[in-house]
């Protein structure tokens, strides 16, 4: 990690000569890293199994940097197969290139090759994290990313004695390519996960696990900023430690007012930066991370751990305590927590809410089907699962929707996605139609003008008995969650209790169970950005879609061009 070679030197000469005024004007520092894929062992459940990690480690590295620093990271596939890097959460302004799904802005990285990415830090501050973004890779393939704030500035808080990452992730005992392809072979849903993790770790409720737990060693009388991450697969957790509040500071790289509580819940995707002060009885106290269990399906797997352990001479207990957690499909608490988010909103971090919309856009979120011949699948009622947006099924290309609409290459994807459902109905009805569950299927984008203020409503569905918690991901942006409820949106109703005073920017947010949310921001970063639910099985089953921001009129807000070697598709 971090190693500079002459190869990235000589190519980073070349991107000098041909963008020196890009660098010019960068505010920070630049970093270089190496990331080296291929398979490794490790040892969980009572089971070894070799998977794909990045430079040796599960979880993988950590990118350090300041806010407006830029990286450039040489990932060199060493594995058995293509993939992709992404770099969640950073909006790489005009810089979409570099931003990593596959088959959306580039096609996956072949064994043997590798690619240099440009990670563009600019309004970031605070916690991310990057990920592989093909097939379901990232559920080894991942590691935080943390931005302090400019050189000779602080925090909006007191500075904290120290600095701990938490990534809480998903188990799988099985080759996760195995798995899909099985799925895709029978038509029937991708297994779920054997365990949820911390730091690596499933922690003593599941077999072989209590002698590594991850431990959290702490002194009395401090204050620890912890930055969580949730790399789950499927589930959105409930976090808490037992017997000690503590205080979100910000989410999604921007800070929000202080939240004092028991518990977090964060959905796959988001992160979240935390104040722990540790002011209890010097002893050992569980960290649990509990399913919301918001859908028809069981939870994949059970509680994960870990211990908080205070320094100093004292008997440590026979079993941690254990703190208390929401129900498992309380939804109100997911609710209440949810809305007490809200935006600094002060001098030093400014928010900027369009309050004229000029694009308007209703997304209807579904899970459909795809019917198979003589009910042979093995998904529900002898079909193919299969989700939706706008009752649109998401395909990918054989090649990058970015390369084609740069190049002009046509076949490749269709600009017509719409801006509402086909039809309406009551989408969070109890019993809805049979004739929602099958959607169309297609490769879609949706145009939008440069520096358009843009207004999005999703709304969650009931199709098939389906509904649950979707954690809708946007790339390229951070944008404003202005309001959200349960039921139908009724724009009547609603819109007139949006926040627009101070609320949360942030990039991925838990669309509620049979309910809305809207997000506005201002489409000012040129390029192919996708969109999409952040639980693995839907993103495989399409719910996803594009956003393609039309350049402005000059070069300074047009996307740049492309580097000289891209993948080869």
């Amino acid at each position: 990690m971090g190693l500079q070679n002459m190869g990235l030197i000589i190519g980073f000469l070349g991107f000098v000569l041909v963008n020196g005024p890009i660098l010019c004007m960068a505010r920070g520092h630049i970093h270089y890293y190496d990331f080296i894929l291929k398979e490794s062992n490790f040892t969980r459940l009572c089971s070894t199994k070799s998977m794909l990690v990045a430079n040796g480690s599960f979880p993988g590295p950590v990118l350090h940097v300041h806010k407006g620093d830029v990286v450039f990271v040489n990932v060199h596939n060493h594995g058995n197969y293509g993939f992709t890097i992404h770099w969640h959460g950073v909006r790489q302004p005009r810089n979409p290139w570099s931003d990593g799904p596959e088959y959306i802005t580039q096609c996956p990285i072949k064994p043997g090759g590798n690619f240099t990415q440009e990670i563009i830090f600019s309004e970031e501050e605070g916690t991310l994290w990057w990920h592989a973004h093909s097939d379901w890779t990232r559920a080894t393939v991942h590691g935080a990313i943390i931005i302090k704030p400019p050189h000779g500035k602080s925090y909006p808080f007191p500075k904290p004695h120290a600095e701990k990452v938490i990534i809480l992730g998903s188990w799988f005992k099985e080759d996760l390519m195995e798995l899909l392809a099985e799925a895709n072979s029978t038509g029937g849903p991708v297994q779920e996960a054997e365990a949820f993790t911390i730091n690596g770790q499933p922690g003593d409720s599941y077999n072989c696990s209590a002698e590594n737990m991850y431990r959290l060693s702490v002194d009395y009388g401090k204050t620890y900023l912890l930055r969580i991450i949730s790399a789950v697969m499927n589930e959105a957790l409930f976090f808490s430690i037992a017997n000690h509040n503590i205080t979100v500071v910000g989410s999604d790289a921007a800070y929000i007012k202080p939240i004092n509580t028991s518990f977090i819940l964060i959905t796959p995707g988001q992160t979240m930066d935390v104040l722990l002060t540790t002011n209890q009885t010097p002893s050992h106290y569980y960290m649990v991370g509990s399913p919301y269990v918001s859908g028809p399906a069981p939870p994949d797997a059970t509680n994960t751990t870990a211990i908080l352990e205070y320094s100093g001479n004292y008997t440590a207990p026979s079993k941690p305590v254990t703190p208390t957690l929401p129900g498992e499909s309380d939804g109100d608490s997911v609710m209440n927590f949810t809305k007490r988010m809200k935006s600094l909103a002060t001098q030093d971090y400014p928010i900027n809410v369009p309050t004229k919309i000029d694009t308007e856009i209703f997304i209807t979120v579904s899970v459909n089907q795809i019917v198979c011949p003589n009910a042979s699948c093995s998904g529900p009622q002898g079909n193919r699962p299969s989700a939706s947006l706008n009752n649109i099924t998401f395909e990918n290309p054989s090649i990058d929707i970015l390369r084609a609409y740069y190049s002009n290459i046509s076949n490749v994807f269709e600009g017509d996605f719409p801006n509402k459902p086909p039809s309406i109905f009551n989408f969070t009805a109890d019993t809805v139609a049979d004739d929602t569950k099958y959607a169309s299927q297609g490769t879609t984008a949706k145009f939008i003008k440069h520096n358009a203020s843009v207004e999005i409503v999703f709304q969650g569905t009931n199709v098939g008995g389906g509904a649950e918690n979707h954690p809708m991901h946007l790339h390229g942006f951070s944008f404003y969650l202005v309001g959200m409820g349960f039921g139908n949106f009724n724009k009547t109703r609603d819109a007139p209790n949006y926040n627009l005073v101070d609320p949360p920017e942030i990039n991925t947010f838990g669309l509620p169970k049979n309910g809305w949310a809207t997000i506005r921001f201002i489409a000012d970063n040129p390029g192919v950005w996708f969109m999409h639910c952040h639980l693995e099985k839907h993103a495989t089953w399409g719910m996803n879609t594009v956003l393609i921001v039309k350049n402005g009129t000059t070069p300074e807000t047009s996307m740049r061009p492309p580097p000289k070697y891209l993948p080869p598709c």
